[in-house]
């Protein structure tokens, strides 16, 4: 019988183990999963090394969103130690000086008092408009964000806007990676994707039709079996 494949899955932003509830039950069969630790530190680079400090030798990395950009430190840290990446609804450039304001901005507001997670008025950033009457996926996205709690989002708002710009360091990347994205993700658009796809020299583009940025829950079946076919790829 084939040895399975060790795999770590990294949340994004306010995200937790739900992200990936569907990728961790039906892909157990072919791998072994784990959820990176993304809610103790304020450092992209922090988060990385403590996913480095409790990883086997050898895995295959998976990211969404500021999963992603953990995944980028990874691969620029120790890419020996990575045999396959996924990245997930993701960029690879930083912030630019607008969107560090507006993270200033979110920050300020949770450390008065008035944070919330993510509220019906956001969840049209995160998933695709078709899904909005889904009762049961916008119940577990906010459900999701209230668990990670303000702190966490403090400190993950912080990491994001300090990370490193990856543009050029992707095209180090030599493992065999897969970048997916919702056709409709509003905050980590396509365009930025066939970018990756194209700068990576083992990437292939994945593009999951009605979909928004939360690809994981949005569509789950779409990318489990995206992802089997990634795990299974030699």
């Amino acid at each position: 019988m084939p040895t399975k494949e060790t795999l770590i899955l990294v949340p994004g932003l306010l995200c937790d183990e739900a992200l990936w509830a569907h990728q961790t039950r039906y892909l157990a069969d072919i791998a072994d999963i784990s959820i990176a630790e993304t809610q103790c530190d304020d450092t992209i680079v922090a988060m990385a090394e403590r996913l480095l400090k409790t990883a086997p030798e050898r895995f295959a990395l998976a990211g969404l969103s500021m999963g992603g950009y953990i995944g980028f430190e990874v691969m620029r840290r120790a890419p020996e130690r990575v045999s396959k990446l996924a990245l997930l609804d993701t960029r690879a450039d930083a912030d630019t000086p607008k969107k560090i304001k507006i993270r200033k901005g979110l920050i300020r507001l949770a450390d008065s008092g008035r944070f919330n997670g993510v509220s019906p008025r956001l969840l049209p950033m995160l998933v695709h408009k078709s899904r909005l009457d889904d009762g049961d996926l916008c119940t577990a996205v906010m459900d999701m964000a209230a668990r990670v709690g303000k702190d966490a989002f403090v400190s993950q708002q912080k990491a994001i806007m300090c990370r490193i710009d990856s543009s050029e360091s992707q095209r180090a990347i030599k493992v065999p990676t897969m970048v997916l994205c919702g056709r409709e993700d509003e905050l980590t658009p396509l365009e930025g994707h066939k970018a990756m796809a194209e700068a990576i020299p083992e990437a292939r583009l994945c593009v999951i039709e009605e979909c928004g940025h939360l690809a994981s829950m949005e569509r789950p079946h779409a990318v489990t079996a995206l992802m089997r076919d990634w795990l299974l790829r030699r």
